[in-house]
């Protein structure tokens, strides 16, 4: 069980211990003021009379910290004991508070050995708790990994990654930079979306396009980090026994996810809202193309703040504004369409299908499958119609992308049940996506017919005997939970949209 040592009994201290001992790890105090030592000591809080400086008093502890605090009345006897505890529990959070009268000196001192020093000018308490509690310990767990793995970090984000992706790939580089790895931002697939590509050149961001024909290109890297999405070999081509180091999503996941370091929030509407929340805890300001990147990636993941949104995802934003690039912001929300996406919307027009309100159209063959996602978000706009899907054929693959709005049908456990046997399938409630291997349908010459009638055939009935299926329908509106359990999350990111350049298909 995590435990914390705080070494000191001043008035910051007592402050914190009060703050903090209402938690559910052990607290533990050395203090050589015995009559602070008795006001302080309580069934949730054990203490040790003691000299905090002295090794002997410390190393005779029964305990083994994640985390040690130093605030004591006096400077120098804070440096002392930080000096101290710094070599007997050298895996632990060390945290160092100095009132406002400490020298240079004394600062210096203490920063070579605390992995944080606070200023009491500065910084309240509450502040120190975030810093000592979960959170902090979760951070500090991050940092150690960063320093294990110390050389070549590959940080994947899933294929044909959407801005969540990209943008929190990037960020945790710059953290990873910052810990002493060298980074590469790599990623399977194509950035074909028009937004994608103008938000990676805009923002000049450098990645790197692996491909699943060299598998040997994986031997220089020394850890692996897999962001927006938690799983090797599932919707990036890594292979599925790979060794991952750190994993960072908001998604649910349906399975254990494996690495050393693990954060899974599902109540973030975005996973750069969680490296916002990384680059705080860290004390680190946010470079402006970073920062212009999160903020995109949390409105585009969110809707513009109208699905899946959490308070952190406004707070997260909120930090971002004052760093982002707004005129650059404006120019990647308004690039050109290619004559290609316009192509796949006439199709879907003109192919369309209506079962009630559930429409359905197959375009054939294309080269680009995010312009699925644009054409299902464009018929989503035609009357009396609460759910599209839109799907066709690159490269012997058939990709779907659909939407609802309004309609009580949750699209990811529906794609799923219809496809989940014959393919890959999954998303959210509103916006979902699947993945069919044709096999030997892809030997068929006449392509321009048969096989179009031959896909339609799959998965047109599919999906409507699934969609009205009872069980997959919500309690009530699609929109009504931002909370998603296991049984609704899904292996596979979606489509990029029109104009938001993301599915949140998962």
């Amino acid at each position: 069980m995590p435990s914390r040592l705080v070494l000191g009994a001043g008035s910051t201290a007592l402050a914190l211990i009060d703050a903090a001992s209402d938690g559910h790890d052990p607290l533990h105090v050395v203090t050589d003021d015995e009559h602070r030592a008795e006001t302080i000591r309580t069934d949730n809080v054990a203490v040790t009379v003691g000299d905090p400086t002295d090794r002997a008093t410390l190393a005779a502890l029964d305990v083994d910290p994640d985390s040690v605090v130093v605030a004591t009345e006096a400077p120098s006897v804070t440096v002392a004991a930080a000096e101290t505890a710094g070599t007997l529990f050298a895996d632990a959070f060390l945290l160092g508070y100095l009132g406002t009268d400490a020298t240079a000196e004394q600062r210096s001192r203490l920063g070579a050995v605390a992995d944080r020093v606070v200023d009491g000018a500065t910084v309240v308490v509450d502040k120190l708790y975030q810093t000592v509690g979960t959170d902090g310990t979760r951070t500090r767990h991050l940092q150690q990994v960063l320093r294990d793995i110390g050389g070549h970090l590959a940080i994947v984000a899933h294929d044909n990654p959407d801005p969540d992706a990209i943008a929190s790939a990037v960020a945790l580089g710059e953290l990873a930079e910052r810990a002493g790895c060298t980074v590469s931002i790599c990623y399977y697939g194509d950035i074909s979306h028009q937004e994608n590509r103008a938000f990676v050149n805009l923002l000049d961001y450098d990645l790197v396009n692996l491909t699943g024909d060299d598998p040997d290109a994986l031997d220089e890297y020394d850890g692996f980090a897999l962001v927006d999405h938690s799983r090797p070999g599932v919707n990036d081509q890594l292979p599925e026994d790979l060794a991952i180091d750190i994993v960072i999503d908001h998604h649910p996941p349906r399975l254990p996810v494996e690495a050393r370091y693990v954060d899974l929030r599902s109540a973030a509407g975005a996973t750069s809202t969680l490296l916002v929340d990384y680059f705080r805890r860290f004390d680190v300001d946010i470079p402006g193309p970073i920062a212009t990147g999160l903020l995109f990636g949390i409105r585009v993941d969110t809707k513009d703040f109208r699905r899946e949104v959490s308070a952190e995802d406004f707070e997260a934003a909120a930090h971002l504004v004052r760093r982002a690039d707004m005129s650059a912001l404006q120019r990647i929300e308004d690039p050109s369409v290619s004559a290609e996406t316009l192509s796949v919307i006439g199709r879907a027009i003109d192919n369309r299908e209506q079962e009630g309100s559930v429409l359905l159209s197959c375009v054939g063959e294309l080269g680009d499958r995010d312009a699925l996602a644009q054409a299902a978000d464009r018929l989503l706009d035609l009357e009396d119609v609460h759910a599209t899907m839109v799907y066709g054929v690159i490269d012997g693959t058939i990709f779907a992308s659909a939407r609802a709005r309004g309609a009580d049908i949750d699209l990811g456990e529906a794609l799923r049940d219809a496809f989940g046997q014959i393919g890959s399938a999954g998303g959210h409630a509103d916006m979902a996506g699947a993945q069919i291997t044709l096999g030997v349908l892809d030997s068929i010459d006449d392509r321009d017919e048969s096989l179009h009638e031959i896909v339609r055939s799959v998965v047109n009935d599919r999906f409507i005997e699934s969609v009205q299926s009872r069980s997959h329908r919500l309690l009530g509106s699609v929109y009504g939970s931002s909370e998603y359990g296991p049984e609704t999350y899904a292996e596979m990111k979606p489509d990029p949209v029109g104009n938001s350049a993301g599915d949140g298909e998962e």
